[in-house]
């Protein structure tokens, strides 16, 4: 009989924070048929199941559910100390990373570089998305940890703040040449989702100024080319239209609005993960690069 070791205990983990034997598996780079081994396994050492089926699924039971609670924190303790011994020189392990573009932009190159260097055993798997999709993603364990547009508030999610961003008004030299808003323009934004949203709606109300009208679009990369091509005006993040703006392919026509966005990196508040939660700290060491150039007069 085998005896009950890390990598059972940590299946069972993974199984009970994304709710298949499938998902758990991915998760731990092996198969299903060895996740379902190693559940038989540590349920034949114990003398009692731990699961029960719902459905077509196998869910943990009670008792199930209480081992993983009373374990999670003795494993991935032990974890922390071995790793800390030797500096996180052994961490391995994938780790799956969500983005919004404008953080991705503004400060995710400089994480990455930072975990390159540090912890080169760790993998990143590294995808964009929007602030409502992370946020689901990361609650039900398909993320590890995210950079997004906040303040977000959530009893599942334990955040750390990493700085914000100036945000311009910008059009094309030809638009800014013509006298930006002396004549009806169309305006580009991100969805209503988005905190630019509210920023563009508000500063316009501020300026007393009717857009011609208010067009949407979910790419901050494509907003910027549109607005290039002299097609409207646009609020944009300033760490993303820098180069634009120093390179004359974009002018600024208003003052820029005195909100700026804000950006968290988050975890789930349970998460005990020691190579997770040492990257979260990490991020919180992050800070967005906010020099700018010279606003307009």
């Amino acid at each position: 009989m085998k005896r009950i070791a890390l990598y059972h205990l940590e299946t069972l983990m993974w199984i009970d924070r994304l709710g298949t034997f499938a998902a758990a598996a991915q998760r731990l780079n092996t198969t299903q048929p060895a996740v379902s081994a190693r559940v038989r396994e540590i349920e034949e050492q114990l003398g009692q199941s731990l699961f029960q089926r719902d459905g077509r699924r196998m869910v943990l039971n009670a008792r199930g559910r209480r081992l993983v609670q009373a374990c999670e924190p003795l494993r991935s303790g032990l974890e922390r100390v071995l790793l800390e011994a030797s500096d996180f020189a052994g961490a391995t392990g994938a780790v799956r990373i969500g983005s919004g573009e404008i953080a991705a932009a503004s400060c995710l190159p400089a994480f990455i570089q930072d975990i390159e260097r540090d912890r080169p055993g760790v993998t990143m798997e590294v995808e964009l998305d929007l602030t409502a999709r992370l946020l689901q993603q990361l609650l039900s364990g398909m993320r590890d940890i995210v950079f997004l547009a906040g303040p977000v508030a959530s009893p599942g999610i334990r955040t750390v703040p990493i700085g914000s961003v100036e945000l311009v008004w910008a059009a094309s030299p030809a638009v800014g040449a013509a006298g930006g808003f002396a004549s009806p323009l169309p305006v580009w934004s991100l969805p209503d989702h988005s905190p630019i949203h509210h920023v563009t709606i508000t500063s316009l109300d501020d300026h007393g100024i009717a857009a011609r009208a208010l067009h949407t679009c979910n790419n901050v990369r494509m907003l910027i080319e549109i607005v290039a091509t002299g097609q409207g005006a646009a609020v944009l993040p300033e760490t993303m239209v820098r180069e634009h703006l120093l390179g004359g392919s974009l002018v600024e026509i208003l003052p820029r609005p005195p909100h700026k966005v804000h950006f968290e990196a988050a975890i789930r508040t349970r998460e005990r993960e020691p190579v997770i939660l040492d990257l979260f700290e990490r991020a919180g060491r992050l800070t967005i690069d906010r020099s700018s150039i010279l606003a307009p007069e």
